[in-house]
Protein backbone atom coordinates (compact mmCIF):
# COMPACT_ATOMS: atom_id res chain seq x y z
CA UNK A 1 0.00 0.00 0.00
CA UNK A 2 1.23 3.67 -0.81
CA UNK A 3 1.06 6.59 1.61
CA UNK A 4 -0.13 10.29 1.01
CA UNK A 5 1.96 12.31 3.01
CA UNK A 6 0.19 16.32 3.46
CA UNK A 7 2.98 18.50 3.90
CA UNK A 8 2.18 21.30 1.83
CA UNK A 9 0.94 23.82 4.19
CA UNK A 10 2.89 26.97 4.68
CA UNK A 11 2.76 27.02 9.04
CA UNK A 12 1.72 30.52 9.40
CA UNK A 13 0.61 29.06 12.83
CA UNK A 14 4.35 28.21 13.77
CA UNK A 15 6.06 31.78 13.13
CA UNK A 16 8.50 32.81 13.86
CA UNK A 17 10.43 29.30 13.44
CA UNK A 18 9.10 28.62 9.91
CA UNK A 19 9.72 32.37 8.64
CA UNK A 20 12.97 30.52 6.77
CA UNK A 21 12.34 27.16 7.60
CA UNK A 22 9.73 25.09 6.20
CA UNK A 23 7.64 23.35 8.73
CA UNK A 24 8.48 19.39 7.63
CA UNK A 25 11.82 20.09 8.36
CA UNK A 26 11.74 21.74 11.69
CA UNK A 27 14.29 19.43 13.98
CA UNK A 28 12.35 17.93 16.52
CA UNK A 29 14.27 14.69 18.32
CA UNK A 30 17.41 15.58 16.66
CA UNK A 31 15.86 15.00 13.27
CA UNK A 32 13.47 17.11 10.39
CA UNK A 33 9.98 16.12 12.45
CA UNK A 34 8.66 15.17 8.30
CA UNK A 35 11.82 12.60 8.98
CA UNK A 36 10.43 10.36 12.09
CA UNK A 37 6.81 10.17 9.60
CA UNK A 38 8.91 8.44 7.08
CA UNK A 39 10.48 6.37 9.26
CA UNK A 40 7.26 5.29 10.94
CA UNK A 41 5.52 4.55 7.83
CA UNK A 42 8.52 2.70 6.62
CA UNK A 43 9.08 0.54 9.65
CA UNK A 44 5.32 -0.07 9.68
CA UNK A 45 5.86 -1.71 6.20
CA UNK A 46 4.98 0.85 3.93
CA UNK A 47 8.16 1.94 2.18
CA UNK A 48 6.20 4.31 -1.13
CA UNK A 49 5.10 7.14 -0.77
CA UNK A 50 4.35 10.43 -2.25
CA UNK A 51 5.01 13.30 -0.08
CA UNK A 52 2.56 16.87 -0.94
CA UNK A 53 4.61 19.51 -1.00
CA UNK A 54 4.23 23.33 -1.12
CA UNK A 55 5.88 26.55 0.18
CA UNK A 56 9.48 25.80 0.00
CA UNK A 57 9.28 22.82 -1.82
CA UNK A 58 12.82 23.22 -3.25
CA UNK A 59 14.03 21.90 0.38
CA UNK A 60 12.16 19.38 1.64
CA UNK A 61 12.52 17.94 -2.01
CA UNK A 62 16.43 18.18 -0.86
CA UNK A 63 16.14 17.63 2.40
CA UNK A 64 14.63 13.50 1.21
CA UNK A 65 15.64 13.17 -2.53
CA UNK A 66 13.90 9.44 -3.71
CA UNK A 67 14.31 8.40 -0.56
CA UNK A 68 17.12 6.20 -0.74
CA UNK A 69 18.95 7.25 2.04
CA UNK A 70 15.90 6.32 4.58
CA UNK A 71 15.60 2.71 2.61
CA UNK A 72 12.08 4.07 0.87
CA UNK A 73 10.54 5.63 -2.64
CA UNK A 74 9.56 9.07 -2.45
CA UNK A 75 7.67 11.15 -5.39
CA UNK A 76 6.56 14.37 -5.06
CA UNK A 77 3.55 16.55 -5.80
CA UNK A 78 3.04 19.89 -5.44
CA UNK A 79 -0.70 21.69 -4.19
CA UNK A 80 -0.78 25.14 -5.98
CA UNK A 81 -3.89 26.11 -4.20
CA UNK A 82 -4.46 25.41 -0.81
CA UNK A 83 -8.69 24.51 -0.33
CA UNK A 84 -8.62 22.07 2.91
CA UNK A 85 -8.10 18.40 3.77
CA UNK A 86 -10.40 16.75 1.15
CA UNK A 87 -8.61 18.52 -1.59
CA UNK A 88 -5.30 17.85 -0.07
CA UNK A 89 -6.22 14.07 -0.18
CA UNK A 90 -8.13 14.18 -3.56
CA UNK A 91 -4.83 15.02 -5.07
CA UNK A 92 -3.66 11.50 -5.06
CA UNK A 93 -6.05 10.56 -8.26
CA UNK A 94 -3.10 10.94 -10.24
CA UNK A 95 -0.65 8.84 -8.15
CA UNK A 96 -2.12 5.82 -6.21
CA UNK A 97 -3.53 2.90 -8.53
CA UNK A 98 -5.35 1.20 -5.44
CA UNK A 99 -5.95 1.25 -1.75
CA UNK A 100 -3.40 4.19 -0.21
CA UNK A 101 -2.72 5.47 3.51
CA UNK A 102 -3.45 9.26 3.75
CA UNK A 103 -1.99 11.27 6.42
CA UNK A 104 -1.29 14.75 7.78
CA UNK A 105 2.30 15.23 8.04
CA UNK A 106 2.70 17.30 11.07
CA UNK A 107 1.32 14.30 13.58
CA UNK A 108 3.42 12.26 15.81
CA UNK A 109 3.09 8.72 14.71
CA UNK A 110 4.48 5.41 15.38
CA UNK A 111 5.11 2.10 13.04
CA UNK A 112 2.97 0.44 15.28
CA UNK A 113 -0.15 2.61 14.19
CA UNK A 114 0.69 2.23 10.80
CA UNK A 115 0.72 -1.49 11.12
CA UNK A 116 -2.26 -1.61 12.77
CA UNK A 117 -4.33 0.24 10.01
CA UNK A 118 -2.91 -1.99 7.42
CA UNK A 119 -4.17 -5.05 9.36
CA UNK A 120 -7.46 -4.00 10.18
CA UNK A 121 -7.74 -2.71 6.23
CA UNK A 122 -6.54 -6.03 5.03
CA UNK A 123 -9.19 -7.80 7.63
CA UNK A 124 -12.04 -5.80 6.58
CA UNK A 125 -11.30 -4.28 3.46
CA UNK A 126 -13.26 -1.21 4.16
CA UNK A 127 -12.03 2.70 4.79
CA UNK A 128 -9.97 2.70 8.13
CA UNK A 129 -10.10 5.73 10.35
CA UNK A 130 -7.57 6.36 13.02
CA UNK A 131 -8.54 7.65 16.47
CA UNK A 132 -6.73 8.93 19.71
CA UNK A 133 -8.00 10.27 22.61
CA UNK A 134 -7.76 13.74 23.46
CA UNK A 135 -8.07 15.87 26.50
CA UNK A 136 -9.61 18.89 24.30
CA UNK A 137 -11.89 17.36 22.05
CA UNK A 138 -13.74 20.57 20.95
CA UNK A 139 -10.70 21.54 19.26
CA UNK A 140 -10.87 18.66 16.59
CA UNK A 141 -13.14 16.34 14.37
CA UNK A 142 -14.92 14.57 17.50
CA UNK A 143 -15.80 10.31 16.16
CA UNK A 144 -18.91 8.69 17.88
CA UNK A 145 -18.13 5.18 17.45
CA UNK A 146 -20.16 1.64 18.15
CA UNK A 147 -18.48 -1.75 17.93
CA UNK A 148 -15.15 -0.48 16.45
CA UNK A 149 -17.40 1.38 13.34
CA UNK A 150 -17.55 5.03 13.25
CA UNK A 151 -21.26 6.12 12.88
CA UNK A 152 -20.67 9.58 13.14
CA UNK A 153 -18.08 12.42 12.94
CA UNK A 154 -18.31 16.19 14.42
CA UNK A 155 -16.09 18.73 13.83
CA UNK A 156 -15.12 21.05 16.95
CA UNK A 157 -18.50 20.42 18.50
CA UNK A 158 -18.73 23.00 21.28
CA UNK A 159 -19.86 20.17 23.48
CA UNK A 160 -18.20 16.64 22.81
CA UNK A 161 -19.73 13.89 22.92
CA UNK A 162 -16.60 11.79 23.42
CA UNK A 163 -12.96 12.19 23.90
CA UNK A 164 -12.12 10.63 20.77
CA UNK A 165 -11.01 12.19 18.12
CA UNK A 166 -9.96 11.93 14.41
CA UNK A 167 -6.45 11.49 14.13
CA UNK A 168 -5.42 12.87 11.05
CA UNK A 169 -4.84 8.97 9.31
CA UNK A 170 -6.58 6.67 7.04
CA UNK A 171 -7.07 3.94 4.98
CA UNK A 172 -9.01 4.72 1.98
CA UNK A 173 -9.72 3.20 -1.62
CA UNK A 174 -10.07 4.51 -4.39
CA UNK A 175 -14.21 5.12 -4.39
CA UNK A 176 -13.15 8.28 -2.05
CA UNK A 177 -12.09 10.47 -4.95
CA UNK A 178 -15.73 10.20 -6.17
CA UNK A 179 -16.78 11.10 -2.91
CA UNK A 180 -14.32 14.38 -2.65
CA UNK A 181 -15.60 15.33 -5.41
CA UNK A 182 -19.07 15.91 -3.93
CA UNK A 183 -17.88 17.39 -0.98
CA UNK A 184 -19.31 20.63 -0.44
CA UNK A 185 -17.23 23.74 0.86
CA UNK A 186 -16.99 24.55 4.46
CA UNK A 187 -18.23 27.72 6.07
CA UNK A 188 -14.51 28.40 5.98
CA UNK A 189 -14.25 28.17 2.22
CA UNK A 190 -12.69 24.62 2.19
CA UNK A 191 -13.53 21.04 1.43
CA UNK A 192 -13.19 19.22 4.78
CA UNK A 193 -12.43 15.31 4.52
CA UNK A 194 -14.57 15.83 7.91
CA UNK A 195 -17.35 16.24 5.25
CA UNK A 196 -15.95 13.81 2.93
CA UNK A 197 -16.13 10.88 5.40
CA UNK A 198 -19.88 11.64 6.57
CA UNK A 199 -20.35 10.67 2.90
CA UNK A 200 -18.17 7.62 2.95
CA UNK A 201 -20.75 6.75 6.08
CA UNK A 202 -23.74 7.00 3.82
CA UNK A 203 -21.68 4.64 1.62
CA UNK A 204 -20.97 1.76 3.84
CA UNK A 205 -19.13 0.96 6.34
CA UNK A 206 -16.10 2.84 8.13
CA UNK A 207 -13.96 1.05 10.56
CA UNK A 208 -11.60 2.93 13.12
CA UNK A 209 -8.23 2.02 14.43
CA UNK A 210 -7.54 3.10 18.22
CA UNK A 211 -4.11 4.76 18.73
CA UNK A 212 -3.11 3.17 21.98
CA UNK A 213 0.34 5.56 21.68
CA UNK A 214 -0.14 9.16 22.58
CA UNK A 215 -1.10 11.70 20.18
CA UNK A 216 -0.14 15.26 19.10
CA UNK A 217 -0.67 17.36 16.29
CA UNK A 218 2.20 19.95 15.91
CA UNK A 219 -0.17 23.19 15.07
CA UNK A 220 1.56 25.54 17.62
CA UNK A 221 5.69 26.03 17.99
CA UNK A 222 4.88 24.57 22.05
CA UNK A 223 3.79 21.33 20.41
CA UNK A 224 6.98 20.86 18.77
CA UNK A 225 8.48 20.74 22.65
CA UNK A 226 5.80 17.53 23.42
CA UNK A 227 6.55 16.08 20.45
CA UNK A 228 10.12 16.45 20.76
CA UNK A 229 9.87 14.57 24.67
CA UNK A 230 7.66 12.19 23.15
CA UNK A 231 10.08 11.15 20.31
CA UNK A 232 13.06 11.32 22.07
CA UNK A 233 11.42 8.50 24.41
CA UNK A 234 12.90 5.60 22.67
CA UNK A 235 16.14 6.88 22.21
CA UNK A 236 19.35 4.83 22.48
CA UNK A 237 22.34 5.60 23.89
CA UNK A 238 25.07 6.35 20.40
CA UNK A 239 28.41 8.14 21.01
CA UNK A 240 30.06 9.37 17.99
CA UNK A 241 31.73 12.51 19.41
CA UNK A 242 34.27 13.45 22.49
CA UNK A 243 33.69 12.39 25.64
CA UNK A 244 36.47 14.26 28.07
CA UNK A 245 37.16 12.46 31.59
CA UNK A 246 35.02 14.53 34.11
CA UNK A 247 31.90 15.01 31.74
CA UNK A 248 28.99 12.81 32.94
CA UNK A 249 26.01 11.00 31.02
CA UNK A 250 23.50 9.78 32.59
CA UNK A 251 20.71 7.96 30.48
CA UNK A 252 20.62 7.78 26.79
CA UNK A 253 22.24 10.39 25.34
CA UNK A 254 22.98 10.61 21.55
CA UNK A 255 26.21 12.72 20.40
CA UNK A 256 26.98 13.50 17.04
CA UNK A 257 30.28 13.18 15.44
CA UNK A 258 32.95 16.05 15.98
CA UNK A 259 30.88 17.00 19.25
CA UNK A 260 33.16 17.33 22.03
CA UNK A 261 31.63 17.25 25.77
CA UNK A 262 33.79 18.80 28.00
CA UNK A 263 34.81 18.43 31.81
CA UNK A 264 31.83 19.32 34.46
CA UNK A 265 29.27 18.86 31.88
CA UNK A 266 26.27 16.92 33.07
CA UNK A 267 24.28 15.65 30.74
CA UNK A 268 21.28 13.75 31.48
CA UNK A 269 18.86 11.76 28.61
CA UNK A 270 17.19 11.10 26.95
CA UNK A 271 18.84 13.88 25.46
CA UNK A 272 20.28 14.54 21.51
CA UNK A 273 23.04 16.30 20.23
CA UNK A 274 24.01 17.23 16.96
CA UNK A 275 27.63 17.00 15.05
CA UNK A 276 30.65 19.59 15.59
CA UNK A 277 29.47 21.47 18.63
CA UNK A 278 30.78 21.63 21.93
CA UNK A 279 29.08 21.16 25.52
CA UNK A 280 30.60 22.50 28.66
CA UNK A 281 32.56 23.10 30.99
CA UNK A 282 30.92 22.98 33.87
CA UNK A 283 26.93 23.06 32.23
CA UNK A 284 23.86 21.07 33.19
CA UNK A 285 21.55 19.56 30.30
CA UNK A 286 18.63 17.75 31.73
CA UNK A 287 16.18 15.58 30.11
CA UNK A 288 13.79 16.05 26.85
CA UNK A 289 16.59 18.30 25.32
CA UNK A 290 18.06 18.38 21.88
CA UNK A 291 20.85 20.66 20.61
CA UNK A 292 21.75 20.74 16.80
CA UNK A 293 25.05 21.06 14.93
CA UNK A 294 27.28 23.53 15.74
CA UNK A 295 26.06 24.38 18.89
CA UNK A 296 27.72 25.77 22.15
CA UNK A 297 26.28 25.30 25.54
CA UNK A 298 28.74 26.97 27.89
CA UNK A 299 30.62 27.51 30.93
CA UNK A 300 27.67 27.70 33.98
CA UNK A 301 24.62 27.00 32.02
CA UNK A 302 21.35 25.24 31.91
CA UNK A 303 19.05 24.52 29.41
CA UNK A 304 16.25 21.43 30.57
CA UNK A 305 13.23 20.27 27.94
CA UNK A 306 14.11 22.62 25.16
CA UNK A 307 15.35 22.23 21.18
CA UNK A 308 18.01 24.08 20.14
CA UNK A 309 18.58 24.88 16.51
CA UNK A 310 21.71 24.84 14.47
CA UNK A 311 24.48 27.11 14.73
CA UNK A 312 23.10 28.18 18.19
CA UNK A 313 25.23 29.63 21.18
CA UNK A 314 24.20 29.45 24.74
CA UNK A 315 27.44 30.44 26.24
CA UNK A 316 27.87 31.61 29.64
CA UNK A 317 25.53 32.15 32.55
CA UNK A 318 22.24 31.38 30.66
CA UNK A 319 19.26 29.44 31.66
CA UNK A 320 16.74 28.00 28.80
CA UNK A 321 13.93 26.40 29.95
CA UNK A 322 11.05 24.50 27.58
CA UNK A 323 12.10 26.72 25.19
CA UNK A 324 12.79 26.55 21.06
CA UNK A 325 15.42 28.69 20.00
CA UNK A 326 16.37 28.90 16.32
CA UNK A 327 18.99 28.99 14.22
CA UNK A 328 22.34 30.85 14.31
CA UNK A 329 20.66 32.71 17.96
CA UNK A 330 23.44 33.77 20.06
CA UNK A 331 22.62 34.40 24.06
CA UNK A 332 25.11 37.12 26.01
CA UNK A 333 26.53 36.40 28.96
CA UNK A 334 24.08 36.25 31.81
CA UNK A 335 20.65 35.97 29.71
CA UNK A 336 17.79 34.33 31.31
CA UNK A 337 14.98 32.90 30.35
CA UNK A 338 12.17 32.17 32.82
CA UNK A 339 9.44 29.37 32.33
CA UNK A 340 7.20 29.97 35.21
CA UNK A 341 4.62 32.00 35.66
CA UNK A 342 4.52 33.28 39.60
CA UNK A 343 1.54 32.30 39.82
CA UNK A 344 1.95 28.88 38.74
CA UNK A 345 -1.30 29.42 36.14
CA UNK A 346 -1.20 28.15 32.21
CA UNK A 347 1.11 30.60 30.55
CA UNK A 348 -0.88 31.97 27.45
CA UNK A 349 0.68 33.28 24.27
CA UNK A 350 -0.46 35.77 21.51
CA UNK A 351 -0.71 33.96 18.24
CA UNK A 352 -2.22 35.88 14.80
CA UNK A 353 -2.87 38.92 17.46
CA UNK A 354 -5.15 36.87 19.77
CA UNK A 355 -4.33 35.21 23.21
CA UNK A 356 -4.10 31.79 23.31
CA UNK A 357 -4.31 29.80 26.45
CA UNK A 358 -1.64 26.75 26.18
CA UNK A 359 -2.70 24.89 28.55
CA UNK A 360 1.43 24.60 29.93
CA UNK A 361 2.18 25.35 33.29
CA UNK A 362 5.63 26.17 31.83
CA UNK A 363 6.82 27.76 28.75
CA UNK A 364 9.76 29.66 28.20
CA UNK A 365 10.60 31.70 24.97
CA UNK A 366 9.53 31.00 20.76
CA UNK A 367 12.79 32.30 19.30
CA UNK A 368 13.05 32.54 16.23
CA UNK A 369 16.62 32.42 13.93
CA UNK A 370 19.52 35.26 13.90
CA UNK A 371 18.29 36.73 17.43
CA UNK A 372 21.02 38.28 19.35
CA UNK A 373 20.87 39.24 23.28
CA UNK A 374 23.11 41.33 25.17
CA UNK A 375 24.32 40.44 28.85
CA UNK A 376 21.87 39.91 31.58
CA UNK A 377 18.51 40.16 29.32
CA UNK A 378 15.79 39.36 30.68
CA UNK A 379 12.84 37.19 28.50
CA UNK A 380 9.28 36.34 30.18
CA UNK A 381 7.32 33.65 30.21
CA UNK A 382 5.59 33.28 26.68
CA UNK A 383 7.49 35.04 24.46
CA UNK A 384 7.82 35.23 21.43
CA UNK A 385 10.51 36.66 19.77
CA UNK A 386 10.52 37.44 15.80
CA UNK A 387 13.56 36.67 13.38
CA UNK A 388 16.67 38.77 13.58
CA UNK A 389 15.81 40.67 16.25
CA UNK A 390 18.25 42.39 18.65
CA UNK A 391 17.96 42.50 22.53
CA UNK A 392 19.85 44.67 24.51
CA UNK A 393 21.90 44.44 27.66
CA UNK A 394 19.69 44.52 31.24
CA UNK A 395 16.52 44.66 28.51
CA UNK A 396 13.20 43.10 30.41
CA UNK A 397 11.36 41.00 27.27
CA UNK A 398 7.72 40.00 26.95
CA UNK A 399 4.85 39.44 24.66
CA UNK A 400 5.65 38.99 20.88
CA UNK A 401 7.91 41.18 19.59
CA UNK A 402 7.93 42.10 15.66
CA UNK A 403 11.33 40.46 13.68
CA UNK A 404 13.95 42.58 13.25
CA UNK A 405 13.15 44.55 16.27
CA UNK A 406 15.79 46.24 18.23
CA UNK A 407 15.12 46.38 21.78
CA UNK A 408 16.72 48.57 24.53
Amino acid sequence: MKAWVLSAGEGTRMRPLTANIPKPLLPVAGKPFLRHVVEALRDGGVSDLTILIGWQAKRVREAFGRGEALGVRIGYAEQAERLGTAHAIGLARDHVDGPFLALNGDIVLTAKTVEGILDLYRKTSAPVVAVAESPNPSQFGVVDLKGGKVVGIEEKPKQPKSNLINAGVYAFTSDVFGLIEKTPKSPRGEYEITDTLRLLLKEGDVYAFRMEEEWIDVGRPWDLLKANEILLRGLKEDIHGEVEKGATLVGPVAIGKGTRVLAGAYVHGPTVIGEDGEIGPNCLIRPATSIGNGCKIGNACEVKNSIIMDGTHVPHLNYVGDSILGERVNLGAGTKIANLRLDERAVRVAVRGKEVDTGLRKLGVIMGDDVKTGINASIDVGTVIGEGTFIGMGAVVRGTIAPRSRIH
